[in-house]
């Protein structure tokens, strides 16, 4: 196995993901942002929604880690940008993950990832990007 995961003792818990990931070898995946559209730009589910954007944009990434030959499981670090963002929100944005948990077999807990609050991003109705970096033997 590529990367292990690992939240050493001391460190802030509960949390949903991993404090610590090493990784042995020599491709890096990087994946850019992902947000909740599909192939042809169009939004889906309901824009409004934070969990739909999030299950999108981790759908979407996870095209991206195939793509390369990668998967959730070579992930070393994950970045979630939500615009307007509030503590309140974080029901929302864990019912997303919830929703494709299974189907994209996404580590839990996550691999290191942070939560960033942004104001905007690219477009009005984009609340979510989500960045992938992984690692290949």
């Amino acid at each position: 196995m590529s990367v292990q995961l690992l939240s050493p003792e001391g460190m802030a818990q509960p949390v949903p993901y991993h404090h610590v990931s090493i990784a042995t070898g020599s491709r890096q995946v990087h994946v850019a942002g992902q947000v909740g559209r599909d192939a042809d730009g169009k939004p889906v589910g309901d824009t409004d929604e934070l969990a739909d954007q999030v299950a999108q944009a981790l759908r979407n990434t996870a095209r991206g880690l195939a793509g390369a030959g990668a998967s959730f499981a070579d992930v070393v670090r994950l970045r979630f940008y939500v615009t307007d963002w509030t503590p309140e929100q974080m029901d929302d944005l864990m019912a997303g993950v919830g929703r494709v948990a299974d189907e994209l077999a996404i580590p839990q807990p996550f691999p290191p990832s942070s939560l960033i609050g942004v104001e905007v991003l690219y477009a009005p109705d984009v609340r979510v990007e989500i960045e992938a970096d992984a690692v290949l033997d």
